[in-house]
């Protein structure tokens, strides 16, 4: 179960962590003025962003910070709960899939109507892309993330297969590439697995062929044709053999110990890279973080970065100024950034990312470096999720299995989908 977060010997006194969201920001029986502070996550998490907590509130004794923090799931309803009740707190991890949903209602601060409260000198543009709506600045990222293509060289070089250049790399050298392996270790351990109904996966394959997973005016922009050629790459895989057969992956979850590339019977898989120190540690310590095929000959860049929620300050808040200055805080200070390291993340400032860098373990400096590079390079803008996109990771998952199992082709999978798109959207 979650644990309240302690406090360093500091002497100043903040609520308890908890599951549920109470009250928000006021002054305090101290004089204190009180920020109320929410997100989602875990122990772990909660006792690092409280180190950083703990700094800030020393270098600023005249405010106090209350936190809670809620487990993913319920974290959605929790928030639109207290907007509706009048009550938001201070500053909160917003979603992305609700960014759109909450800057339309204002019920988000414009951060470029409080220009040089926050400092975004060290966020790179595709950093900053993230953040807007429109014009406007509704946050900042509370920390950047991709996916990127793992391969587990103590596989590989058990059966004797070459590891792809990962940066040039199509998908058809990952078709080749997993069937060998497949038929080299004679069906013990299959090539590869990737999930066609994660929604991350997707959007980095259709930017490939040149399409907009969302457009800017908040429409669904992929073609029949693009979501065919998807189902139809993998089931074409899965005939080869190097891909797993129908009814192989059990759902069992999707942390990395429940993973098919730690329990070695797959070599090679997509992950979010701010989990690779985890992935790696639980597959044996070998693994290589590759990019995503299909890059090189692409029509378009497919890989981007992305950030699991901005910190954002509610229009209501009664002490933006404050609220203003915790998150520039939580942004741009070196130690705040070492207290908290990567739990959310690399961090969004370059300077604070390099500044980590050599406290990190190696893996997490491997992510990090491979997140900074990335962003070195010309990315595409993405537009924010539409409202109602959630629906369409619903249709994926619900698909997906369809088409594995032979009861859909994929042709029919696609037409499904973009269906349920139109009806999502325009609701």
């Amino acid at each position: 179960m979650l644990r309240t977060a302690g406090l360093t010997g500091l002497g100043l006194a903040v609520a308890a962590c908890g599951r549920g969201f109470g009250g928000g920001g006021s002054e305090s029986a101290s004089g204190k003025i009180e920020l109320n502070m929410v997100w989602w996550g875990d122990a772990d998490r909660a006792t690092k962003t409280q180190a950083a907590l703990d700094l800030f509130m020393k270098q600023n004794p005249t405010i106090k910070i209350k936190t809670e923090y809620q487990d993913s799931g319920p974290y959605k309803d929790k928030l639109a709960t207290r907007f509706a009740a009048g009550n938001p707190p201070d500053l909160m991890m917003m979603r992305m899939d609700s960014l759109r949903e909450y800057a339309d209602r204002k019920a988000l601060l414009n951060l470029d109507d409080h220009a040089g409260a926050v400092d975004m000198a060290n966020l790179s543009q595709a950093a900053k892309d993230l953040t807007k709506v429109g014009d406007a600045t509704y946050g900042i990222p509370s920390g950047l993330n991709t996916i990127g293509f793992v391969v587990n060289k103590t596989i590989i070089d058990q059966y004797g297969v070459a590891i792809p250049d990962g940066n040039t790399w199509t998908w058809e050298d990952l078709a080749k590439f997993a069937k060998e392996i497949t038929d080299k270790s004679g069906k013990k351990v299959y090539g590869t697995l990737v999930d066609p109904a994660t929604m991350a996966n997707v959007i980095v394959y259709v930017a490939q062929q040149g399409e907009d997973f969302f457009t800017a005016d908040g429409k669904f922009g992929v073609s029949e044709a693009t979501l065919t050629k998807w189902f139809q790459m993998f089931e074409d895989m899965r005939k080869e053999g190097g891909f797993p057969p129908a009814g192989f992956v059990e759902t069992t979850g999707s942390s990395p110990e429940q993973s098919y590339i730690a329990k070695g019977s797959v070599a090679s898989q997509i992950i979010p890279t701010n989990n690779f120190l985890r992935y790696n540690q639980v597959s044996g310590g070998n693994l290589q973080l590759l990019r995503i095929p299909g890059e090189a000959d692409a029509k378009h860049r497919g890989m981007n970065i992305g950030t699991p929620a901005l910190w954002s300050v509610a229009a209501a808040s009664k002490h933006p100024q404050e609220a203003l200055k915790l998150l520039n805080f939580l942004i741009n200070d070196v130690e705040g950034g070492k207290a908290m390291k990567t739990t959310r993340g690399v961090p969004a400032s370059s300077t604070v990312a390099d500044a980590i860098k050599p406290s990190l373990d190696k893996d997490d400096q491997v992510a990090t470096d491979y997140l900074i590079g990335l962003q070195k390079e010309k990315l595409l803008a993405v537009p924010p999720y539409p409202v109602g996109a959630s629906a369409i990771q619903d249709a994926l998952t619900a698909v997906a299995p369809e088409v594995e199992h032979g009861r859909v082709t994929p042709a029919e999978a696609a037409k499904k989908i973009i269906d349920e798109a139109a009806k999502a959207l325009s609701q």
